[in-house]
């Protein structure tokens, strides 16, 4: 029997299972577990009940629902959070229960026990490939300038290797970084870069959770084949008004948050802005008058996250949410100016509704729009070129909580998307030269799901799901049929066993280079001539808690990508078109296996992780037959590194001073190199000229290996009016120079012509290396009140 059809006869095959729970009489215990001391729902916390040792999780909105025998006799339950004291609550189970608990934080002995209840939980649990990092953690690891970045802290996560020095470029088990789906809020962000990818665009301050899927993707995420990025927002604390913020060598930020009414209603605002423009436009006026000075360009970032949420009633929340960012670079000179800025806007307006103590339901709305413009301007004459893609999206989403056994979750969405591809605009003052270019496509993708999660007996725990989905662009229809299965084998309360295997559809494509992500970069519809590429990703693995303190996680997986999109040599993306034709379609491969080992509770916290990975690119024909890319060779693509290594550290020496430590090694990245070049010398016996560079196969070379230990030290205040810290961080302690990029300049000597003339005669071609950060040291005031 094929998987696909197991998947389609697994219901069938489970409903006498689900029948035979139903004769034994029972109650449903539901509700909302959330922060006692701000009012935030809280993900993944751990319900337990005693008697019976069965145990259930709260949702991604903080709900939870769990069945426990109907009886007379009072029965004990239990509710814990990492970092939360722990409640317990006894209840008469004769009708069903509802149920919302507030956990407080707070120093605690028992944190060991909830920590290790927390690993329990995630060793019982089908999910597999997920790492998962708390604000909490990344406000305390060192960062390049100080500036903490939950996007760039998740790579040191085994199996997310990044792409080069200070860029935030994913790439996920063989995937390149147009295949990560990150979304904030529910809401597609489609470039998460500050400065040209040294930052990411998400605040800490304002992010309340981060989980990163690598593999074995729930039924309800598509749309991308590598990794699934969903960050939430914080809700805003409806109980008191409060604030946080920081100032740092290069940015300041400020939170504020509170109730519109007391604990029926609340708003959060986070800013952040970069402030170096400041500087630099007064040493550009002070130094204006001087003949041989070049003035400083003007770069600034910024972004804004707001929120809103009221509670309806007992059974409806209402959440609004909106993020704004926008990187400006500017250069205005004598002769021509420069500007050149891009942007992401997100907007989610989000319904959670209780059907009843089993079934709980999300309706979102959500609205996205990334662009970036360039524009040029010399006397009489101006030039823009830019992009665009726009999103509007409506999902739901039914969690059905069966009973212990039978948890379901299915939904749907349909999305409208709108492209403007490589805009084109020029033109002279006087109006009489005008030219412009361009493409708009309009499209339309939709999905629909369901997925049940199985216990069977003490053991065995099945996920089963199945996606549909397509994709409609001017009279040409695509679709695709998603399985998705994952199993689990208990072994002990402490030792498991997981497989999974996912089938992803990619119906938008990215029109760059595979290596750093630029603000330049296309979105790209599936058409009638680019068909959607197609992952198909298995992996096995064990979860191991050892002493009740320390997990360990080994995975093997392994990758297929079909219709990999790439582009032909010297690919000429605006006034063309035709840009179609400048695709090539491949496929490709990977295969790896992740080890790691987390601690997160005690004085000494932190994780190791290893990465041990090959991806392969082949067979890739133009989709243009008369440009020149077919290859039936394999060949490795640039983010293709063997090996990767990181070491996380944080010792919490005394109640105000924290130590923090990061060490990093990775195999060198791959770099496409000209092999020879042709050297001409004029008739007359004149100078010579290396020019006309000889390729051989792509990314024939590897860069040198990179390695970075950051150092990083937290002093904590505690005034009357709140919380504060200095945060003192060193980059790059070793002073290290990475390879940022290699490239190749000709080296010389001194000879004699026939004629008697010395000339400079080439003698060979040297790579040379640019690297950006030696070592680097940081200090950052943060502040809570």
């Amino acid at each position: 029997m094929s998987l696909k059809t197991l998947l389609l006869f697994l219901p069938a095959l489970s409903l006498p299972f689900i029948l035979a729970s139903q004769v034994t009489s029972s109650v449903n215990v539901s509700g909302i577990i959330i922060d006692a001391e701000n009012g935030e729902t809280l993900i993944g916390a751990t319900i337990y009940e005693v008697a019976s040792q069965n145990g259930a999780t709260s949702n991604e909105y903080g709900f939870y629902s769990m069945t426990v025998p109907q009886g007379i006799d009072s029965i004990t339950i239990e509710f814990s959070y990492v970092g939360f004291q722990r409640a317990v609550r006894k209840i008469l189970p004769r009708a069903d229960v509802k149920l919302n608990i507030e956990l407080g934080t707070g120093l605690q002995l028992q944190e060991v026990v909830i920590k290790a209840n927390s690993y329990k939980e995630q060793i019982r649990s089908t999910e597999m490939s997920v790492e998962e990092i708390s604000t909490k953690e990344v406000k305390v690891i060192p960062a390049l300038l100080g500036e903490t970045d939950i996007l760039k802290t998740i790579q040191l996560k085994p199996g997310i290797p990044s792409g080069s020095e200070g860029v935030t470029g994913l790439f996920v088990r063989g995937g390149s970084n147009d295949q990560n789906l990150i979304i904030l809020d529910e809401a597609v962000v489609y470039n998460s870069n500050h400065l040209f990818g040294f930052f990411s665009t998400f605040n800490t301050d304002a992010i309340k959770d981060l989980k990163l899927y690598k593999g074995g993707f729930p039924a309800q995420y598509g749309g991308r084949l590598s990794s699934v990025i969903d960050v939430r927002m914080k809700e805003g604390n409806n109980r008191k008004f409060s604030g946080t913020g920081g100032i740092g060598l290069i940015t300041s930020r400020l939170t504020l948050e509170g109730p519109i009414q007391k604990e029926k209603s609340s708003f959060i605002v986070s800013g952040r802005r970069t402030y170096v423009d400041i500087f630099t436009r007064e040493i550009n006026r002070r130094n204006k008058d001087k003949p041989d000075y070049n003035p400083i360009p003007d770069y600034y970032f910024y972004d804004l996250n707001v929120k809103t949420n009221f509670t309806l009633g007992e059974k409806d929340r209402l959440f609004l949410s909106g993020y704004f960012g926008r990187d400006v670079f500017a250069f205005d000179g004598d002769f021509f100016d420069f500007d050149f800025y891009w942007g992401n806007v997100t907007g989610t307006a989000r319904w959670n509704h209780v059907f009843s103590p089993k079934l709980f339901a999300n309706t979102t709305f959500t609205y996205s729009d990334y662009e970036y413009n360039i524009e040029t301007r010399v006397e009489g004459f101006s030039f823009e070129i830019g992009s665009d893609v726009q999103d509007a999206n409506l999902k739901t989403d039914f969690y059905y909580a069966l009973n212990n056994d039978n948890t379901m979750r299915f939904g749907g969405n349909v999305t409208r998307h709108k492209f403007g591809v490589a805009r084109l605009k020029a033109g002279s003052d006087d109006g009489e030269v005008n030219f412009s270019s361009g493409d708009d496509f309009n499209g339309a993708s939709f999905g629909v799901y369901a997925s049940d999660e199985m216990n069977f007996g003490k053991h065995w725990k099945i996920n089963a799901g199945l996606r549909l989905s397509g994709f409609a662009n001017d009279g040409n229809y695509d679709f695709g049929i998603e399985p998705r299965l994952a199993a689990l084998y208990n072994v002990t309360p402490d030792l498991s066993f997981k497989g999974s295997y996912a089938r992803m559809f990619q119906y938008l494509h990215l029109i760059a280079t595979d290596g750093i992500t630029l603000p330049t970069d296309i979105w790209f519809p599936t058409t009638k001539r680019i068909k959607p590429q197609r992952s198909d990703q298995v992996a096995i693995g064990l979860e191991y808690l050892i002493g009740d303190r320390y997990l360990l996680t080994n995975e093997y997986y392994y990758k297929w990508i079909d219709r990999k999109v790439a582009f032909v040599d010297g690919a000429q993306l605006f006034a063309n078109k035709n840009i179609e034709g400048e695709f090539a379609i491949g496929e490709g491969y990977g295969y790896g296996l992740e080890l790691g080992i987390e601690k997160q509770e005690g004085q000494l916290k932190g994780w190791f992780g290893y990465t041990l990975a090959l991806t392969r690119l082949e067979n890739f024909k133009e989709v243009d037959d008369t440009r020149n890319f077919s290859t039936e060779t394999t060949f490795l693509p640039r983010y293709d590194r063997r090996h990767d290594f990181s070491l996380v550290l944080m010792y919490e020496l005394s109640r105000r001073w924290t130590v923090s430590s990061t060490v990093i090694y990775g195999s060198g990245d791959r770099a496409w190199l000209a092999e020879g070049r042709f050297a001409f010398q004029d008739a007359y016996g004149g100078e010579f000229s290396a020019v006309t560079p000889v390729y051989g196969d792509r990314n024939n070379v590897r860069l040198p290996y990179f390695f970075r230990s950051d150092l990083g030290l937290v002093y904590k205040f505690f005034p009357k009016w709140g919380e504060s810290d200095l945060t003192f961080s060193v980059y790059n302690l070793t002073n290290r120079r990475n390879a940022f990029f290699l490239f190749l300049e000709p080296e010389y000597e001194t000879g004699m012509n026939s004629a008697g003339e010395l000339v400079e005669v080439p003698i060979r071609i040297a790579a040379k290396q640019v690297s950006l950060f030696p070592i680097l040291g940081a200090v950052t005031w943060n502040f809570k009140f």
